[in-house]
């Protein structure tokens, strides 16, 4: 077995996966699920029903404190001071040059909480850059090993989750987020923050510590 092997990570889903007789690849350092029946299938089953696409490779960092806020402004090009309890935002980070480090989501949980969302493949170098920023003590905690990210989508969604929450569904509005019980487990964050464009779609996200 090479290094590379060794390396590769998991996710809480994986053997999952495997039982289920997913084709499983390597992707930004995590053994992931890239497809089952097929591509065309599978698109079809998003478009008219739901999916369930696995994206626990993505990383996540909390960041708190009375400064947590003004690190977030000094580091993304979006004006999260716009931000209240149970909204997300779009963003990036932009480099010193012009260019663009990652784009990424932010949450805020409380006024002096919030979580970032960045792509798999650039946790490292995001916590760095972000952490170079940190000159006024914000705490930040890279919690990424120890969360779950399912993205479901689809027309049916809604009503194939709703029986699974206590979280009203229909109220949680785009780019919105709210806590609650998710299929049994307490203090699951479902947003609206899915950007797959299907026709009548619905699109969430649960993020699982």
């Amino acid at each position: 077995m090479s290094d590379t092997t060794l390396d590769i990570k998991s996710t809480a889903l994986t053997h999952i996966h495997e039982q289920l007789g997913a084709k499983m690849v390597p992707f930004a350092g995590y053994l992931m699920p890239v497809q089952y029946e097929g591509v065309n299938a599978e698109h079809e089953i998003v478009r008219k029903d739901v999916g369930v696409f696995d994206v626990s490779h993505m990383g996540e960092f909390l960041l708190k404190g009375p400064n947590a806020l003004d690190l977030i402004q000094r580091v993304t090009s979006n004006d999260a001071s716009k931000l209240f309890d149970g909204r997300a935002q779009y963003t990036c980070l932009p480099n010193e040059t012009g260019g663009i480090v990652d784009d990424l989501l932010v949450y805020r949980i409380s006024e002096e909480e919030y979580l970032l969302v960045v792509n798999a493949s650039n946790i490292e170098k995001d916590w760095n850059w972000i952490s170079k920023y940190n000159t006024k003590g914000v705490v930040m905690e890279n919690i990424s090993d120890n969360m779950a990210l399912l993205a479901v989508q689809g027309p049916k969604a809604t009503a194939a989750l709703q029986k699974l929450t206590d979280v009203n569904l229909s109220e949680v509005k785009y780019y919105h987020f709210s806590k609650g019980t998710f299929a049994g487990v307490d203090n699951v964050i479902l947003s609206a923050t899915g950007y797959t464009l299907v026709l009548e779609d619905s699109n969430y996200t649960f993020q699982m510590r």
